[in-house]
């Protein structure tokens, strides 16, 4: 199979490319401007990145507090030994008799 030239010039096939891009040996590729520059990005992800470490600073306190209230019962309770066995099952027991 032979195929044969287009007939026209390159303008008329792509009209939204000029011509004269294609003059000095190769396509170049147009890229628009950015809408916004990259800067007027950093804010708004600074912001989130300070809450989001806020939030997880404050999670980290919560589980710090609660792991050293447990820590503090469990010591208070293994200090208090056979003597708080015996008074809380004597406040259990009933008064009746």
């Amino acid at each position: 199979m032979h195929q044969h030239p287009p007939t026209t010039a390159p303008g008329e096939l792509a009209p939204h490319l000029p011509v004269d891009l294609y003059a000095n040996g190769g396509p170049h590729i147009i890229t628009p401007a950015p809408a916004r520059p990259a800067v007027s990005i950093l804010g708004p992800v600074g912001i989130g990145l300070a809450v989001a470490l806020g939030l997880m600073g404050t999670v980290a306190a919560f589980i710090a507090l609660c792991q050293f209230a447990v820590h503090t019962a469990a010591v208070i309770g293994s200090l208090s030994g056979p003597l708080g066995i015996g008074i809380t099952l004597k406040l259990a027991s009933s008064k009746t008799k």
